[in-house]
């Protein structure tokens, strides 16, 4: 390393390195809380005045990260909530945790990444690293971002340090958290790598070394395509095994019993979250540069996305039993949220079925213990609160649409007291003497 790189390199190690986040959401939140806890001054950057003052009142807006974490860290002077980006003159690390949708024509979305990576050209100096965490094609870090901070007159590797590193975050789970999850990690140069990998060696237990930003962004890529594509084969499978009276959650669970080459992937009514419906279409758009067709991620992505329509198909089919059309049923859906027990609404399969089903006549409520209302989102306009869980609610509609399987639901007592249960995550297990009125979906 040379004698600068060697500077910031002490400043890490010793902990006097200030460290900065922009964008505070389910990925940003938790590494600032990592690196506050252990001793850097930890600047929480976003524009999005509620996040920043309910961060200063000790208050946290993600369920699962206790109070009392943000305000003990805010006593000690290692947490700094702010929205003015000027803060990032004093900072030496900078990391970007900023969304990364698709447009409505299903291409990358990097306008906030551009902003953000403009915004920290403007204030960047000498020996700063900056880290891009947002999910995004191979090549985005050297194409997109090093020009936008290069205009600045300063050259990486020489002046200032810059690297990818793939945000892991499973909102939720109680088992993995930001340290004990491994870290990839690809700078331009070899000192931003080096300098990126010893930055998390303070935070998490394993750090990965790659040769590229490009390796590490192709690393994520690889992940969530992974799981896209064997989501896509399953829910396939269960819209052929429910043609063919098979029950796929019970053929699921006796592969399950193999003890090599298998690995459980479960169908739902479509995919959810900020990655998984998203990453494949990167990939893909990145790919026609290249005149390669991604066939297999464009299939799973055109049966991941046809689910919900087929729950809609399998709430009409139950209605029709029951002698009943949708047009003007009352349908209540269960859970809004893209994965149990958790309150986030990122592309969440539900938002669609709503939709879907009010098209065609039907009348709509919901229920979700974490989403007391639904609020206007870029893609969706539900203006609706969360409807009370009772006998009566129950007795009124026509049809229980089950679309997140939240552990605080009693099942039991739904299945007793509902007139017809449409189930897309196998919540209902045993219906026994009321298999009549359940679905699956």
């Amino acid at each position: 390393m040379r004698g600068e790189d060697f500077v910031l390199k002490q400043k890490i190690q010793n902990k006097t390195a200030k460290i900065g986040v922009v964008g505070v959401g389910y990925v940003g939140l938790p590494l600032v809380l990592e690196f506050a806890s252990k001793g850097f001054q930890t600047y929480a950057l976003d524009i999005d005045s509620e996040k920043i003052k309910s961060l200063k009142k000790g208050k946290s807006y993600i369920h699962y990260i206790p109070h009392q974490r943000i305000k003990d860290l805010l006593v000690k002077g290692k947490l700094i909530p702010s929205s003015d980006f000027s803060e990032q003159r004093t900072i030496d690390c900078v990391i970007i945790c900023v969304p990364t949708p698709l447009t409505e024509t299903k291409e990358p979305d990097l306008s906030f990444v551009v902003r953000t990576t403009e915004t920290i050209a403007h204030y960047l100096h000498k020996e700063q690293l900056i880290i891009l965490e947002s999910t995004t094609y191979p090549g985005t870090t050297e194409e997109v971002v090093l020009p936008i901070l290069e205009k600045a007159g300063l050259k990486e590797g020489k002046d200032f340090y810059l690297a990818f590193s793939p945000e892991r975050e499973d909102p939720g789970n109680p088992k993995y958290s930001v340290k004990n999850i491994p870290k990839i990690v690809g700078g331009v140069s070899k000192a931003s790598t080096e300098l990126a990998g010893l930055l998390y060696q303070q935070i998490v237990e394993k750090v990965i070394p790659v040769s590229s930003p490009k390796a590490a962004e192709a690393v994520k890529m690889l992940e969530n395509i992974y799981r896209a594509v064997n989501i896509a084969l399953v829910n396939e499978l269960k819209m052929l095994f429910d043609r063919m009276g098979i029950n796929i959650w019970e053929v699921i669970e006796s592969a399950s019993t193999k003890p090599f080459g298998f690995q459980p992937f479960y169908p739902g009514p479509g995919l959810g979250g900020h990655c998984i419906p998203i990453d494949p279409f990167y990939l893909s758009w990145k790919a026609r540069q290249y005149e390669f067709p991604t066939k297999f991620i464009e299939l799973a992505g055109e049966i991941n996305t046809a689910m919900p329509y087929y729950v809609v198909s399998r709430v009409i089919e139950g209605l029709n039993q029951q002698k009943k059309c949708l047009n003007g049923a009352k349908i209540l859906v269960l859970g809004v949220t893209y994965k149990k027990d958790v309150a986030d609404l990122r592309e969440s399969p539900a938002l669609r079925l709503i939709e879907l089903l009010e098209e065609k006549g039907a009348i709509v409520s919901y229920n979700d213990p974490y989403v007391p209302k639904i609020p206007k989102m870029r893609k969706y306009k539900i203006d609706k609160f969360s409807v009370e869980l009772k006998e009566k609610t129950l007795k009124d509609v026509d049809c229980v649409l089950i679309a997140t399987n939240h552990s605080s639901y009693n099942y039991d007592w739904l299945l007793k007291k509902a007139n017809l249960i449409v189930d897309t995550r196998n919540a209902v297990r045993q219906p026994g003497k009321y298999s009549q009125k359940v679905i699956k979906a």
